[in-house]
């Protein structure tokens, strides 16, 4: 576990069962005050973390199906949900017009292959005359321009009537890939346009997806995202099989934060085998993502740690000596509040201060790598916080109960 997270949890998740009974009554009274604390013995533990996000189920990729060709829509041949195979006709498109030019590409071809033959005899001709003398050297060149421009009207009636074919396939819609129909935007009638002809874009016929695969957008809170990697296998649910468990891999974390309502989350990307087709697009996920789980040798609880700020306080409770503790603080120890904190343990001359370098935590308890055995035992105690919240509530109820 990251130990700014560690630190961010001291501020924040530091609610310890300590109370301070106040007795009063009569002025003749005497004040009772009895404060409670815990003990708690160093052990091996299991540390186990998991961050909790909702998500939502989408493709991974999905392919929008238009019309090379422009015209009325004759014929439709999927619906949504229907599985179809690459190759497969997912539409007609009205033929006449580009049947019409390739009628007349083919024309043009036959009439340039025509004039291509009359002029390559015209120049077998004139070249045999012009070696004789009999033809002018302007007549000759006249002739094979003739010819060159034949040749290329040739040329261009085949790159002609070769579009023209293209444009007659392209009326017939044929799928991409294999793949799930996941919506479709047009029905048999409707005139659609073509992308290579229309500004925007052209019409789209319908969308489909493989749905074999598919992933989960995940959001994961900043404090949490630091402890995500690729590769990391995740737990999701879904309201529709809550008794079935599904399990993904995270493939990408998006660089780019969300902010809704003043809370920042990053979106984790979960690729998920879906071989049986239960989980559809749009379903709403809980996702689980396990973070830490690790036996250590030693561990003590995590409110059992003090910094250089609060000690004075939890060495109060226990009546340490304040110039104990100003010794035991004199020399600054390299890492604190990073990887070194101070516990108070018991010993047999009483509290004892000293320092403990942690590891991984799970919050509730930390790895100690050094400054405590097993079987040692610490003291837990509320923290500064708390007890000067409990000074001053113990000081209202006496205000409150005051007669003179």
């Amino acid at each position: 576990m990251n130990i700014f997270t560690l630190n961010k949890f001291f501020k924040t998740y530091i609610i310890f069962s300590l109370f301070i009974l106040v007795s009063c009554g009569s002025n003749d009274d005497k004040e009772k005050e009895t404060t409670f604390y815990k003990k708690e013995n160093i052990v091996q533990n299991k540390l186990e973390l998991s961050i909790e996000a909702s998500g939502i189920i989408e493709a991974i990729s999905s392919v929008e199906i238009k019309s090379k060709a422009s015209g009325e829509v004759l014929f439709l041949g999927a619906e949504v949900g229907d599985q179809v195979q690459k190759g497969a006709i997912l539409g007609q498109i009205d033929q006449r017009t580009p049947k019409n030019i390739l009628d007349q590409a083919k024309s043009d071809l036959e009439a340039a292959k025509v004039r291509l033959n009359n002029a390559q005899s015209q120049y077998d001709r004139g070249k045999e005359l012009h070696a004789k003398a009999s033809i002018s050297d302007k007549d000759f060149e006249d002739i094979q321009e003739n010819f060159a421009q034949a040749k290329s009207t040739l040329v261009r009636t085949e790159v002609s009537f070769e579009n023209a074919k293209i444009a007659l396939d392209d009326t017939v819609v044929r799928s991409p890939v294999e793949g799930t129909i996941i919506s479709r935007t047009v029905e048999v009638g409707q005139v659609i346009s073509s992308p290579t002809s229309a500004v925007g874009g052209g019409t789209i016929l319908m969308t489909m997806a493989d749905l074999s695969k598919v992933r989960v957008r995940a959001l994961v809170d900043e404090i949490d995202v630091g402890k995500v990697s690729i590769g990391q296998v995740v737990s999701i649910k879904v309201a529709a099989y809550r008794d079935k468990e599904f399990f993904g891999t995270v493939t990408k974390i998006e660089p780019k934060a969300m902010i809704e309502q003043n809370v920042t989350t990053f979106p984790v990307l979960i690729d998920i085998e879906n071989d049986e087709n239960l989980l559809l697009l749009g379903m709403n996920t809980d996702v689980v993502i396990e973070v830490l789980n690790k036996d250590v040798s030693v561990s003590a609880p995590t409110m059992s740690l003090r910094t250089r700020k609060d000690i004075y306080s939890a060495a109060a409770i226990l009546n340490i000596p304040k110039n104990s503790v100003d010794n035991f603080l004199k020399d600054y120890v390299e890492g604190e509040n990073f990887n070194k904190f101070i516990v108070i343990k018991d010993s047999k001359d009483g509290p004892k201060l000293s320092w403990v370098k942690i590891g991984l935590s799970d919050l509730s308890y930390v790895e100690i790598l050094s400054g405590l055995e097993l079987n040692d035992t610490v003291f837990i105690l509320p923290s500064k916080s708390l007890f000067d919240y409990q000074k001053r509530f113990k000081e209202r109820v006496q205000a409150s109960f005051s007669f003179g």
